[in-house]
């Protein structure tokens, strides 16, 4: 072998060296960097030259830089973080709607039973203003707690809004980089070594759009990505992206939904196409966590609310005369908010309207309802879905359902309508104390309940309760004993003296003797010949029979009745134990969001760090590559000045 080809294979392989060495030290620089895939040099060895004694190697070429990546667990890697961030956003703000159903002394039930115990305190002295004055300030703490509970989680559903807000433009920032990037990958598709630093940079733009929402990717024949979100829709095709937006939602405007916007033409992505990414978790929480704890929030606050102005409406205040009491608390009213798709007329005003009233507020259950026409071409025929257990039932204009009643009138919904019900929904943030003359809390009871002084049995007045607004306390009933087994005659007598109504019953011991809207319970065994008279109250200062009644609510089982199909009502739970079962709830989903995030966190790792196995940088093995491509660089520059010997005596010998 002549020098020049000492010299030659010398060159190429200090030239090899030296290609190794920088891309060892290109690892080492990026060994940090997220998203940077291990490099290396590809090297083959050149092809003999042939002589009669046999070939000559010629030494090494470069032949590539290649990228230790693998398309399959960059996917796997990509699918468990878009899941774990999908996890952890859900958790977070569950987090934060938990505080709103703080336990002890901050929370909805001490206020409440703050408000029940002063009306045991009123009952011990009903003429009392001190007692009163406190009353009304307990009754101001518990709507006060409503509405600041109400007005929280009108904070968190902002707070969604922002949220979703800020990722959309994020992930339409990042889209227009990943089309950037597609239109530089293209431009050297025609060359056989990739631009390897730019595919890890578009790969690191596709893991972050993740992180933000699900995304399944494409690989075009020029090298170019497709990034498909949401089930199959485009967000970059080739150098084009698409924009994401945030909207109100149709069905609710304070709710917020995706759109894609692509070409002039939006589409609106349902919350089902989202699954990954924080952005899903965001959606989930508001349009199913924080709906239920607006909804067990506005069940709580129209029943008690119901209960106690019931209760006032039942008794005598202190005015002059003595009234009916006037109602102690407002509530926001129910909502039947119409569909921005809905039929309009010229002035961009909706059609058709549809309005709620509530029935019996102790029957108004945790949900919104969804409204359409049934499908029959009928009209007044709809069809009512509750969205919270999706129960679908057929009903009629002017139907009472769950405790309230929907009303449509004319002119009828048309074939596309819909319209969001919330009987509930808006109740807490619109509650309030509207009382605020001690003078008004209607501590007495209408009626009194007397017994005859010549009675022989052991019985004893043990309650008198009013049950119904429509008693006449201007009657006055009297009920006689006709034997010792509880049969008794019953008559209902008017201020003239004169019999407007009587009969007979019997009497069971330890049910109340129902007449004239009230309810008459008894202590001990009545003897024949025995009487009890209910009569006007003459003496309301002294009277505390309705404050009894509302210092009852507290263990009376009126939040969330529902109707039977017999007819008959439920119960449902007291106030204080539908607060603890609301705090249960919400504990349970936070409980259950922390560990699918932890364990969904604990997955994202575990593929990231098989994928950093095989694509990421190790120092260690880079540090001991950088020794030996130096060291081999080192013996290239020996061949190199070996030949240069050779080739200076060959010049000297030729001079010779």
């Amino acid at each position: 072998m002549s020098s020049s080809g000492l010299m030659t294979i010398g060159i190429r392989a200090m030239f090899a060296d030296s290609a190794a060495l920088n891309v060892t030290a290109h690892n080492i620089a990026n060994a940090n960097v997220d998203g940077y895939s291990r490099q290396s040099v590809t090297l083959e060895t050149s092809k003999g030259q042939f002589s009669g004694s046999g070939f000559y190697g010629k030494g090494v070429n470069v032949i590539n830089v290649t990228r230790a990546h693998n398309e399959f667990l960059t996917m796997q890697a990509n699918a468990a973080k878009s899941l774990s961030a999908m996890d952890d956003s859900r958790a977070t703000q569950l987090s934060q709607l938990e505080q709103v159903f703080p336990p002890g002394n901050q929370g909805l039930g001490y206020a409440t039973g703050d408000f029940l115990n002063a009306a045991a305190d009123l009952a011990s002295n009903p003429a009392d203003a001190s007692a009163r004055q406190v009353l009304l300030a307990r009754a101001g703490d518990v709507a006060d707690r409503y509405k600041a509970a109400a007005d929280r989680l009108t904070v968190l559903q902002n707070g969604v809004n922002s949220d979703l807000k800020n990722s959309a433009a994020t992930v339409t920032t990042l889209a227009a980089r990943v089309a950037d990037l597609n239109q530089q990958i293209a431009g050297y598709h025609g060359l056989d070594q990739a631009p390897n630093d730019l595919l890890d940079q578009r790969d690191n733009l596709v893991t972050q759009i993740g992180q933000l929402t699900q995304v399944t990717t494409l690989k075009a024949d020029d090298g170019s990505l497709g990034v498909f979100i949401a089930g199959g829709q485009r967000l970059v095709l080739g150098n084009e992206s698409a924009k994401m937006t945030v909207q109100p939602d149709a069905a609710d405007p304070s709710r917020s939904v995706l759109a894609l916007v692509s070409g002039g033409d939006t589409l609106v992505l349902r919350q089902d196409m989202v699954s990954g990414g924080s952005m899903a978790g965001l959606l989930h929480f508001q349009n199913n966590d924080l709906v239920d704890a607006r909804n067990q929030l506005g069940q709580m606050a129209a029943a008690f609310a119901s209960k106690v102005n019931t209760a006032q409406a039942q008794g005598l205040d202190l005015r002059d005369p003595p009234g009916a009491g006037a109602p102690l608390f407002g509530l926001g009213a129910p909502q039947a908010r119409p569909n921005a798709n809905n039929v309009k007329d010229a002035s961009g005003n909706y059609v058709a309207h549809v309005t709620l009233a509530v029935q019996d507020a102790t029957q108004l259950q945790p949900s919104d309802y969804e409204l359409k026409p049934d499908g029959s071409g009928v009209a007044g025929k709809y069809s009512l879905t509750r969205l919270s257990d999706g129960l679908a039932r057929n009903i009629t204009d002017g139907d009472t359902v769950d405790g309230f009643k929907i009303s449509v009138g004319a002119p009828d919904l048309a074939a596309g309508d819909r319209f969001l019900l919330q009987p509930v929904g808006q109740a807490a943030a619109g509650m309030s104390r509207v009382l605020d003359n001690i003078n008004g809390i209607a501590a007495a009871s209408p009626v009194t309940a007397t017994m005859n002084v010549a009675n022989t049995g052991t019985a004893s007045v043990a309650g008198l309760k009013v049950v119904s607004t429509a008693i006449d306390p201007t009657l006055a009933a009297n009920f006689t004993f006709t034997s010792a087994t509880g049969n008794y005659n019953w008559s209902l007598t008017d201020a003239g003296g004169t019999v407007v109504s009587s009969g007979s019953a019997v009497w069971t011991p330890g049910q109340p003797i129902t007449l004239n809207g009230f309810e008459l319970s008894l202590n001990g065994v009545p003897a024949s010949g025995d009487s009890v008279d209910v009569s006007q109250t003459q003496f309301p200062q002294s009277n505390n029979g309705n404050a009894l009644a509302m210092a009852g609510l507290r263990d009376e089982p009126f939040v969330g009745r529902y109707l039977r199909s017999d007819g008959t009502i439920a119960d449902g739970a007291t106030i204080t134990d539908a607060y603890a079962a609301t705090m249960a709830d919400i504990g349970v989903r936070v409980q259950g969001a922390k560990s699918s995030a932890q364990i969904s966190a604990s997955a994202a790792d575990q593929t990231e760090a098989t994928r950093t196995s095989t694509a990421g940088v190790n120092l260690d093995e880079e540090a001991s590559h950088l020794i030996q491509y130096q060291q081999a660089y080192q013996a290239a520059a020996k061949v190199l000045q070996v030949a240069q010997s050779v080739f200076t005596t060959m010049l000297q010998l030729g001079g010779a």
